[in-house]
């Protein structure tokens, strides 16, 4: 037998196969741009789409800066809350305010929610108070709002899990004989779970009127996008028989435009619609999170020219729709906010230790009263007291 090797080195054989993937990248690339809906660039230059489009008057653009801006705020204040210790942990939406914001304010009083954990932006569209977010992250609730009021179910940990109990709910919603909508929001690393492929397949064979908002912020924690699919998320819609879009995630009209035109696919009875939001987490994917240790700074920098609410900002003052004072005043009403929230979220009490066992049954139940009545016994020997 020859000592040769009979096939190329093995040096050799991962440059092909490196090269393979760039050239992959490359094409992926290449169809992401062809495929994205905006209406509004960078720069902040308004941009007609053939397929979406929408006319708002002076008070509804400036509106969507004011909750954009708000939003930021907030998201700010809570994250600076966490590291002074008086937030357990906070799961910023830096950066994605406009996804948030223009999917919800596409919808109307009746439709529901389904969120994950980072949809501060949908909450506030949906009249939820930041408060009441903060509290949750503080522990003294497990939610502290009412979905049926608010049409905002309470955030989901389990990553995908929301996305089947939305279609499950638009399912029960049709067969009542509700005319509204549902939108389920996860993101790219959600889009790998199991739960979401089921939801898809279930959702468009019986024609389930729900709304899937990816928001693809480009990492799943420390993953990258691209070593989640090969191929852009919305084009998993055909696979499963329903439409699917990309949308600039960063353009908070373009995600408005095309989140109404879902939402009134859904309602006519056609079936389920993906949208892509193609967007970036600016900041850490939670508090207990350091994004400097697998992201590159020069793609954080990269992203950053594509702030939506700089953009936001830079069509209002092209288009004469706002000046200095109206900027001036969305900043002092922002300052005021993380006023209320912090002197808010340190004057929050803490719950009862034994409240832990109120919310376990829908009622009372005999051994679980026995249990707190344990529980309860069992602190009461100790010295300090309890809270």
């Amino acid at each position: 037998m020859s000592g040769e090797p009979r096939g190329p080195a093995p040096a050799m054989i991962v440059l092909r196969v490196l090269h393979r993937s760039q050239r992959g990248d490359d094409v992926r690339r290449q169809d992401e741009a062809e495929d994205l809906v905006q209406l509004l660039t960078p720069e902040g230059e308004r941009v007609v789409h053939p397929g979406y489009d929408l006319d708002l008057s002076k008070s509804q653009y400036r509106g969507l800066y004011r909750d954009m801006t708000l939003v930021r705020r907030l998201d700010r204040e809570a994250f600076a809350l966490q590291r002074l210790g008086e937030l357990g942990m906070w799961i910023p939406c830096l950066g994605q305010e406009a996804a948030q914001i223009g999917s919800g304010r596409a919808l109307e009083p009746d439709d529901h929610v389904f969120p994950s954990y980072r949809e501060h932006g949908v909450a506030w569209c949906r009249d939820i108070p930041p408060l009441t977010l903060m509290g949750m992250l503080r522990g003294t609730t497990n939610g502290g709002w009412d979905p049926h009021h608010t049409g905002f179910h309470l955030y989901t940990i389990v990553l995908g899990a929301q996305t089947l109990h939305a279609v499950g709910y638009a399912m029960g919603m049709r067969r009542d004989g509700d005319s509204s909508a549902v939108v389920a929001y996860f993101g790219d690393g959600a889009a790998s779970e199991g739960d979401v492929s089921e939801a898809f397949n279930f959702a468009a064979v019986y024609d389930a009127p729900v709304v899937f908002f990816c928001q693809n912020n480009q990492w799943a924690i420390s993953h990258p996008v691209d070593r989640q699919s090969r191929a852009p998320i919305h084009r998993r819609a055909q696979g499963y028989g329903f439409p699917g879009v990309r949308v600039d995630g960063n353009d908070v009209l373009a995600c408005l435009a095309v989140t109404r035109a879902a939402l009134e696919h859904v309602r006519r009875g056609d079936g389920p619609f993906l949208i892509e939001a193609h967007t970036y987490r600016m900041g850490p994917h939670t508090t207990s999170d350091d994004p400097g240790r697998y992201r590159p700074a020069e793609e954080v920098e990269e992203w950053r020219k594509k702030d939506p609410i700089a953009r936001m900002r830079a069509f209002l003052l092209r288009e004469g729709l706002a000046d200095d004072a109206f900027f001036r005043e969305v900043d002092e009403e922002g300052d005021r906010l993380a006023m209320e929230l912090r002197e808010g979220v340190i004057a929050m009490p803490d719950p009862p230790v034994d409240a832990l066992f109120d919310h376990v049954y829908t009622g009372r139940h005999a051994q679980l009263e026995e249990e707190r009545a344990w529980y309860t016994a069992y602190l009461d020997r100790f010295e300090e007291p309890r809270a």
